[in-house]
């Protein structure tokens, strides 16, 4: 798609081009530390957003933007940048993708495709655990009577219901 777009707009040589095919691309990726299952949430989290969200920007003037950023080379510490607006736009312009690109897309076992049996048939063979999504359309009796029907209304990941969620549901038990 990269080198369809170069050519279509004209923003690369012929040459240019015919270097990239030149080169022998290797894909390298180190095991996660904690688990494949905390690279798909970080990306989760990141696939459907801004490069910056409103909350982090805490000032703008007619020079300059402040924003809030967690510094993890120092424990994690949320700390504060002043940049020049146009330093600011330069670094926002950068998460911005040209026409027809998309960030992430399902592909392989992921894909639609896997998703209508194939996924399922690969699980049942390496004796997987149904995910969360299959667990929230399936019924379950009570634990505690064994009679009536559970029907699952929320599902949170590891990190939690989301602090929207715990503030509507406090205010409405109060009233």
């Amino acid at each position: 798609k990269y080198v369809a777009f170069l050519r279509k707009e004209k923003l690369a040589d012929t040459t240019v081009i015919q270097s990239l095919f030149e080169k022998h691309w290797v894909v390298y990726a180190k095991r996660p530390f904690a688990g494949p299952k905390q690279v798909i949430e970080y990306l989760g989290r990141y696939t459907h957003k801004v490069a910056i969200s409103n909350h982090r920007i805490k000032n703008v003037t007619n020079q300059e933007v402040t924003i809030s950023y967690k510094d993890y080379r120092d424990g994690s510490k949320t700390k504060q940048l002043t940049l020049k607006n146009e330093e600011f736009t330069r670094r926002f312009s950068l998460h911005i993708l040209p026409k027809r690109f998309v960030r992430i897309r399902h592909y392989g076992i992921l894909s639609s495709n896997w998703k209508r049996g194939k996924l399922q048939q690969l699980q049942k063979e390496l004796n997987v655990l149904r995910s969360s999504v299959e667990l929230k359309t399936q019924h379950r009796k009570c634990y505690c009577c064994k009679v009536g029907n559970l029907v699952t209304l929320h599902v949170f990941g590891q990190r939690g219901p989301p602090k929207a969620y715990l503030i509507e549901n406090t205010l409405s038990s109060v009233n």
